[in-house]
């Protein structure tokens, strides 16, 4: 799915013109925001990329979600509803702009100009990451790591309009991110080559069938 206005655009205008925007710049693996409650905020990443992730009681660390530039996330866009905490962690420097809000639906107490621009296409961006959420949960429904791994790869292959493209993961996150046994997932990987379905170079990959 893509936007129907340019996202960047929307984000540039945003962060000039709202006076309820500030913007923070993080360093690699430092902590962005969490998720355990409700809070009146919004954030967009300007640069870099970062990574939601939850960590169960022993400690196992799971990737829920990967942002990468212009991406916007925040728990207005998740509902809550266990204990287990989120996190949002920056993969390398990453800047993002936060807003803070007191009704998403009204203006501003400073009536900035932009506010009614943000309201007009606020659903649609709430109806983006509902489909990109949808599109993870039909991933980890996949019985096998073979079909995981093919499953990502066709959704990255979609979003850039080529069959070949990075994978924005270490191998280690890619295995986090798809639930799967890192040393499982490499032996995949390696058949998958072998039998001639993808060529890969470090993190480049070229699917060679579909």
């Amino acid at each position: 799915m893509s936007y129907n206005f340019d996202i960047g655009a929307f984000i540039e205008n945003f962060r000039n013109s709202c006076s309820r925007t500030y913007e923070k710049t993080f360093s690699k693996n430092e902590v962005v925001t969490s998720y355990i409650r409700k809070r009146q905020q919004v954030c967009i990443l300007l640069e870099g990329s970062a990574d939601l992730v939850r960590y169960d009681r022993n400690g196992n660390r799971i990737i829920i979600d990967h942002f990468s530039k212009n991406d916007i996330f925040g728990e207005v866009f998740y509902n809550i509803t266990t204990n287990n905490e989120l996190f949002v962690e920056a993969k390398q420097k990453s800047t993002v702009l936060f807003y803070s809000y007191d009704n998403i639906a009204s203006n501003c107490k400073n009536n900035c100009d932009f506010h009614p621009t943000l309201s007009k296409y606020f659903n649609e961006l709430i109806l983006y990451k509902i489909t990109d959420l949808n599109m993870r949960i039909e991933l980890l429904s996949k019985r096998s790591i073979r079909e995981k791994l093919l499953s990502y790869f066709n959704l990255l292959s979609t979003k850039k309009f080529s069959k070949s493209f990075t994978i924005p993961f270490s191998l280690t996150d890619l295995a986090d991110y798809l639930s799967v046994d890192r040393s499982a997932m490499m032996r995949e990987l390696k058949l998958l080559k072998e039998e001639g379905f993808i060529t890969k170079t470090g993190n480049q990959i070229t699917l060679l069938q579909h």
